[in-house]
């Protein structure tokens, strides 16, 4: 295998998932078309070189059915020579594009692509696409082969078994709130913000979903989210998976879990071949792409298995790493990571993370390896891992090192 090199990162800000959030009127096309032109703009190729565009989307239905991957490339005005396709591998599917670019040209199987994705959840909701599988209740047949409940429940499942409480989790909350106020007061997110123009003419460049006011004494007020329906039902069908737990503490309300959003992101990728043949300057070279599968009960506990596999074919320990991006789906699974892992905290989302910000599903893994890129480079920093819990019992993770050019 050859090198696979990111050239460029973009994304766009992230707006709340609802009606009245700063994005909603945009359809998520658009805002994929947006971070494929900031590409162009920003590095000076022609579009008809990249020879692949991969796009990560969970709820493909509604706005973002029909492959919106090449449907943000005509939305781009791209040459119809560019092809695109979509993927969705749940929560990591915005990463898993990034990876598969990253695999295609370090295969040399094409010199020069983009990978990235896009969720308009203010359009789109979150389930959309479930339509038909009765996961919730037990009632199909693979749920009831594996004691499928929802992630809340596996997050609080998690959360239980790995003796994560209440507190540890809503102070872990509230330092990304702290963290995400701070970048965004600093403009450490302003590099890769792709401003979007809405039909009124009004420009939308700052993530709306951040609430500094949801202190510790905030967050510890609000009430668990899946307690009631856990203990209605659902906890029983996941502790048939874990009969040595004898009940689930529920920790995990809307302020320790991930917000709701809107959000897409782009990142432009090339090889050895592509560097010279187009006169790019890479910003980081790609280490390590890879996933893993996990108990779907428990569902969220892949950041774990992901991370040590990546780490391993580096060649790198987690002391090496100098930035990690744990996506904050919920308090519970960073937490869980880094307890098990032994990351040091002052190395997590630095810069806040889902809980403040939110977390654009099929966008989420794209939007946080420009993220970690951005960050080595002001810090003056080498290696970022990036990973995500995934829906079904998966991992994914990326480890990334920035070069000085």
């Amino acid at each position: 295998m050859g090198n696979a090199y990111i050239i460029d990162a973009v994304r766009t800000p992230r707006g709340k998932g609802k009606k009245r959030g700063t994005l909603a009127s945009v359809h998520p096309q658009e805002l994929s078309a947006a971070t494929l032109k900031a590409i162009q703009e920003r590095n000076g190729i022609d579009p008809k070189t990249v020879e692949e565009v991969v796009m990560g989307c969970v709820s493909q239905v509604a706005d973002q059915a029909a492959c919106i991957a090449r449907y943000a490339v005509m939305a781009a005005h791209w040459p119809k020579e560019v092809p695109g396709y979509t993927v969705n591998r749940f929560c990591g599917s915005g990463l898993q594009a990034v990876n598969n670019i990253a695999n295609h040209v370090a295969s040399g199987a094409m010199e020069l692509g983009v990978g990235g994705g896009v969720e308009s959840m203010s359009r789109v909701k979150m389930g959309d696409d479930m339509i038909g599988r009765d996961f919730n209740v037990g009632n199909d047949k693979i749920a009831q082969h594996y004691n499928l409940v929802p992630q809340g429940i596996s997050a609080d499942l998690i959360a239980t078994k790995y003796d994560i409480s209440r507190e540890e989790a809503d102070r872990f909350a509230e330092s990304s709130q702290i963290k995400a106020h701070n970048a965004i007061q600093n403009g450490y997110f302003k590099k890769s913000i792709v401003p979007i123009k809405l039909d009124d003419g009004t420009i939308v460049s700052e993530e709306e979903n951040p609430r500094i006011e949801s202190n510790y004494a905030f967050l510890s007020g609000l009430g668990p989210v899946f307690k009631t329906i856990g203990e209605q039902e659902l906890d029983a069908i996941a502790l048939r998976s874990y009969p040595e737990i004898k009940k689930i503490n529920h920790i995990h309300t809307l302020g320790n879990s991930s917000g709701i959003v809107d959000g897409a992101a782009s990142l432009l990728i090339a090889n050895d071949d592509g560097l010279k043949k187009y006169g790019l300057k890479p910003r980081a070279k790609i280490l390590a792409t890879v996933s893993t599968g996990e108990d779907p009960t428990i569902m969220l506990t892949g950041p774990v298995s992901a991370s040590q596999k990546a780490l391993k074919m580096a060649g790198l320990s987690v002391k090496d790493i100098d930035l990690w991006e744990i996506n904050e789906a919920f308090a519970s699974v960073v937490l869980y990571a880094k307890k098990t892992l032994g990351i040091d905290e002052a190395k997590i989302n630095v810069n806040g993370g889902a809980m403040a910000l939110g977390h654009p599903l099929g966008a989420t893994g794209a939007i946080l390896a420009g993220t970690v890129l951005d960050e080595l480079e002001r810090r003056d920093l080498r290696y970022g891992l990036i990973t995500l819990c995934i829906g079904g019992g998966m991992g994914i993770a990326t480890i990334i090192e920035r070069l000085k050019n």
